[in-house]
């Protein structure tokens, strides 16, 4: 079953192109077009398990305040960028910043690193400025309190799978969560890089 996984993974990141979620400016406009805008880019689902695996593993090792702090800490800082980019503030390279973001947490979780609920939350909170951003950027006509919400309920929704994910696995095997951190990590690189 772990090949055919793994299997299943690699040919996933090695079909997928950077930056899938950014559609057409003009194809936005809703409370659907923000819940769809993370699920369709491979680069942000990878984020958002990723934060949501790394805030169960963090939980497992004893720190529970990081179970919800990690995740909140992500998606706050998340609206913060999305309303800089409403506000007309520049952040630079943001689809870079994005493609990093899979790389590093996919790292995080391979390497089951361990920090305080705080910092993760920090951590989590640096790379969430820049999709936010990218979401807002995106915005074209849309109502920005429709879209917003839409998006911010999806990344959420994201976070709990991963979260889900981690902690079911946390019982089973520890290790299978370092294992998808590490291939989250082959696939950031494969969508930066491919």
């Amino acid at each position: 079953m772990l090949k055919r996984f793994s299997l299943a993974a690699t040919t996933l990141a090695a079909a997928a192109t950077p930056a899938l979620a950014h559609l057409n400016p003009l194809e936005h406009g809703s409370f659907m077009a923000g819940v769809s805008h993370p699920l369709f880019g491979l680069d942000h689902i990878l984020a958002m398990a990723a934060v949501g695996l790394w805030a169960a593993q963090l939980s497992s090792a004893g720190d529970r305040k990081a179970l919800w702090a990690v995740p909140a800490g992500f998606v706050v800082a998340m609206a913060a960028g999305f309303g800089l980019a409403l506000a007309g503030v520049a952040l630079p390279v943001v689809e870079p910043a994005i493609l990093a973001s899979v790389v590093a947490l996919g790292l995080v979780v391979a390497l089951a690193v361990r920090l305080p609920a705080a910092a993760g939350a920090a951590a989590v909170g640096l790379f969430a400025l820049f999709h936010g951003h990218a979401h807002g950027g995106e915005l074209g006509a849309a109502t920005a309190l429709q879209y917003g919400i839409g998006f911010v309920a999806s990344t959420a929704a994201l976070h709990l799978g991963g979260m889900g994910l981690g902690l079911t696995i946390s019982r089973l095997h520890p290790q299978i969560a370092r294992l998808l951190g590490g291939l989250t990590t082959v696939a950031g690189l494969s969508l930066a890089f491919g």
